[in-house]
Order: structure tokens, then C-alpha cells, then sequence
């Protein structure tokens, strides 16, 4: 048997229609993990989709209680096939965000796979049951082909990704040994463009926060207290104006990193960024004299996510008790997390607006990560991809969003490989997400030639 047995296997699961009957399948699952009231859900997707297969595969599956009471269940398989041979842990979150199902555009529904063209429309479609799946097949083609692996293999399903990975970290603390392996890799984000492969060794860190101004009991009538009473949301938007300038630069100091170096620069030099499935990128806008991708994935970036004071939607003339304005600081390595809100506090302060509380959101966000492009791991992958798909991948330093890559590093202390089998315009954490049968298809064969690969006996130890 051959590496192109194994990849044509997986061509052949594709064309054949077994992808997409097998995605509507995991779509199906209402695995809202934002919706306390689908808590069963998850356990349901585990325990007869995952476990199942998991084990038909050769697998050794177990599932476990999350110690957080905010987490859902977590699933280990584990295929072991000999104590001199690699391991490779590959993830998946099985949980998806909220619906949103009176959003979404006449014809579809979260949770009914519509084919449509090149597009598969569903929610987890492209975060993340897609993309877990297209592994998992890979998996099963090297298997028939092959006979076994070549390599002993752990599989991670989580279900609680959505609400920031709650018990995770703790999970891996209390199973190493179950965890234990030579490398990750695993698939979650988006591609740089739907036509290459991309590759990311990390992502960006992020902590949201709300801006508070509240300044008394009820609205006032404007025309017989204004010029008397301080105006709420006047206070709130001058001081968000003293976190950047007009372009959207950082004007406080512990909240620029000092990681874009030189290497990291060259990594991102010419990687393409314009979409054209995407808005159109304002050049004016960030940190001035960075190209693009430095932007996005070399430094870090202010966003405000959503403001109110008042009735926005039937205002009258009254000046409002108070204002409020939900934050993001989305960050890379070289920026100290712990250092983030007590600097914005001292800056808030230094500007004369004590009155704007600072209130952290309870559900935590994911630490940034990176490893090094020039590691043995990223060189062995690039090198597999490059074999199977004949084109040289994107490869980017980290992600510009978020995943629980920390646990990972931190905890299991492992090289990380992310190989993502989406792309940008997706619609994910929005009405009408999908994927893209293109690069279903080619990631299918892609991630089948790479563990192929793996298997040949090879790989970095």
C-alpha cells in the first residue's frame, strides 16, 4: 500500500458522498454549549457520535464529567500501537455556539445541513465538526490502506470550547498521562486563502472587559438638566478615545508587544490577506508602518465591541443614569496578561476618568502561544502538505483569534500544529455559517497524506 491509497481513500469517502452524510449526521446535534438547556445535547454528540466511531476505528474511548459546572464532557481515545513509536494528539471541540436560527436566511437552519453549490450550510460546519471530522476520516483512510497508523494516536474531543474551554486546563492537569504525546495536531480557524493550506503554531491571547460609567438613579430630562448633570455616555466615549488614536494605535504601553521581531516579520512577509469574500481592509486603520498580516497576527488590537447608554432603539430627551461599552484586547506573546486591566486602570486614572469602572468578564479567554517557525515539527508537516497538495502552505506564527492552545504548551507542553480546513468568510459565530466542499475535499486528502507520512517512521522524536 502506498501514501496515494491512503489519499485516494479519502478522495473517495468525499466523492462518493460519505462527507457530507456524515457532516449533516454531527450537524444535527444541537451542541449549544451557550444554552444551558441543551447540556444534554452534549453528552448525546460524544456518546453516539464520537464514541462510536471512535471505536470502529480501533480506538479506546472514555468519557469524562468536566469539574467546572460552566464545561460540558470531555472524550479520550486512544489507539496505541507500540511503545516505540510516535504519538500524535489531534483535538476538537464538538460544541457550537448559539444558533441564532431566526437569523439565518429563508431556506436554512442551524441545524440541517443545505447543500448549495460548493457550500455545505450548517452550524459546526466550519467550527469546528467539520473540521474534526475531515481528521477523523483522514485517520480511517491511512487505517484501511495501511493496515494501522504507524504511530499510536490520542484524540481530544471537548464540548465546552464556545464558553472558553471551562475546565480544560484543569482536565489536563489531572490526565497528562492520558495526554502524553510527541506533537499536536489538530484543525480549528480559518485558512488564509480557500485555495492554499495554512499553518499556525499558535493564536492570539484575548480578555474582554465592560467600561462602566454609572452616575445616579434614572434618566433626567435633557432640556431641564442638561448643562447641569455630567452626561454618561459623554464621559464613556472620551475616555475609549484615550485608549487609541483616531487610526486605532495603542496609546498605552504595557498593551504594544515586543515580540514582532525580525524572524516574526519574515514569516508574515507577503502572506496574502485581502479576501474577496471578506470587507475590504482599511490601510489607515492600526498600528502605522505594519504591512497587514503584521497586524493581524504580529501585534495586538483594541475593538469595541458593543455600546449603550440610553434606549438606542426609542431614545427621548433625557440624559441617561449611565453608559457602557463591552471591550476586547485580542493579543501575541510579548504582551503580560496579568498587566492588561490594571494598566488600562492606571491610564484611566492618569486621565482623569476614575469615575469608568473597569468589570472583567467572567468567562476567560485563551493565552497567547507561539512556536517557532523554524521548529522540527512545522518543517515536517510543511513538508507533507507540500507532497500531498503540490503547493507550498501558508504558515503563520499564530492565529489571529483564539483556541485553547495554552493547555496544550503550558500544561501537556507540546509543539502545537494547527491545520485549518475553513476559510475567512465562513460566516462562523454568525447566521448562515458554512464550509466549503473545495477545501473539504482537498483537506481530506491533505491531512491523509500527512498522517500517511507520520507513519512511515520519519517524523521528528
Amino acid at each position: 500500500m502506498t501514501h496515494d491509497a491512503a489519499t485516494n481513500l479519502a478522495s473517495a469517502y468525499f466523492d462518493e458522498g460519505c462527507f457530507t452524510r456524515d457532516l449533516a449526521g454531527l450537524v444535527a446535534f444541537e451542541t449549544e454549549s451557550q444554552n444551558p438547556a441543551q447540556a444534554p445535547e452534549l453528552r448525546r454528540y460524544l456518546m453516539e457520535a464520537m464514541k462510536p466511531r471512535l471505536e470502529a476505528a480501533g480506538y479506546a474511548c472514555e468519557i469524562f464529567d468536566n469539574s467546572d459546572p460552566a464545561g460540558g464532557p470531555l472524550l479520550i481515545a486512544e489507539r496505541h500501537e507500540g511503545d516505540d513509536l510516535p504519538t500524535v494528539l489531534t483535538y476538537g471541540h464538538g460544541d457550537v455556539i448559539r444558533a441564532q436560527t431566526d437569523q439565518w436566511r429563508e431556506g436554512l437552519h442551524p441545524f440541517r445541513l443545505v447543500e448549495e453549490g460548493d457550500r455545505l450550510y450548517g452550524r459546526g460546519t466550519a467550527d469546528n465538526k467539520g473540521q474534526h471530522l475531515i481528521n477523523l476520516a483522514a485517520l480511517e483512510a491511512v487505517i484501511a490502506a495501511r493496515g494501522r497508523l504507524g504511530f499510536n494516536s490520542r484524540v481530544l474531543i471537548e464540548m465546552s470550547e464556545e464558553v472558553g474551554s471551562s475546565g480544560l486546563a484543569e482536565f489536563f492537569e489531572a490526565h497528562k498521562d492520558r495526554l502524553k504525546a510527541d506533537v499536536l495536531i489538530a484543525s480549528d480557524g480559518p485558512r488564509l486563502q480557500p485555495d492554499r493550506p495554512t499553518m499556525f503554531m499558535g493564536s492570539r491571547g484575548g480578555i474582554t472587559f465592560d467600561l462602566v460609567v454609572d452616575l445616579r438613579a434614572g434618566a433626567h430630562h435633557s432640556g431641564n438638566w442638561g448643562g447641569l448633570l455630567a452626561d454618561p455616555a459623554m464621559i464613556l466615549a472620551q475616555a475609549l478615545s484615550t485608549i487609541t488614536d483616531a487610526r486605532g494605535q495603542l496609546k498605552i504601553a504595557e498593551w504594544r508587544p515586543n515580540s514582532l521581531t525580525p524572524a516574526i516579520r519574515e514569516a508574515l512577509s507577503g502572506l496574502p490577506i485581502e479576501s474577496e469574500a471578506g470587507p475590504d481592509i482599511d490601510a489607515d486603520w492600526g498600528e502605522e508602518g505594519l504591512a497587514p498580516a503584521e497586524r493581524a497576527y504580529g501585534w495586538n488590537s483594541f475593538a469595541i465591541l458593543a455600546m449603550k447608554s440610553g434606549v438606542p432603539e426609542a431614545p427621548v430627551n433625557a440624559i441617561s443614569a449611565g453608559a457602557r461599552a463591552t471591550c476586547q484586547l485580542r493579543y501575541v506573546v510579548g504582551t503580560e496578561p496579568e498587566a492588561v486591566l490594571p494598566s488600562l486602570r492606571r491610564h484611566l486614572d492618569e486621565n482623569g476618568f476614575q469615575k469608568v469602572q473597569i468589570v472583567p468578564h467572567e468567562r476567560g479567554f485563551f493565552r497567547a502561544t507561539r512556536l517557532d517557525p523554524d521548529h522540527p515539527w512545522v518543517a515536517y508537516v510543511k513538508a507533507s502538505l507540500i507532497r500531498t497538495g503540490g503547493r507550498k502552505p501558508h504558515i503563520l506564527p499564530n492565529l489571529a483569534g483564539s483556541l485553547p492552545n495554552d493547555s496544550f504548551v503550558d500544561i501537556l507542553g507540546l509543539p502545537t500544529v494547527w491545520i485549518p480546513h475553513s476559510y475567512r468568510a465562513c460566516s462562523q459565530h454568525a447566521p448562515d455559517e458554512h464550509a466549503l466542499k473545495s477545501i473539504s475535499r482537498d483537506a481530506l486528502r491533505l491531512m491523509a497524506g500527512l498522517f500517511w507520512d507520520i507513519g512511515e517512521g520519519n517524523c521528528p522524536r
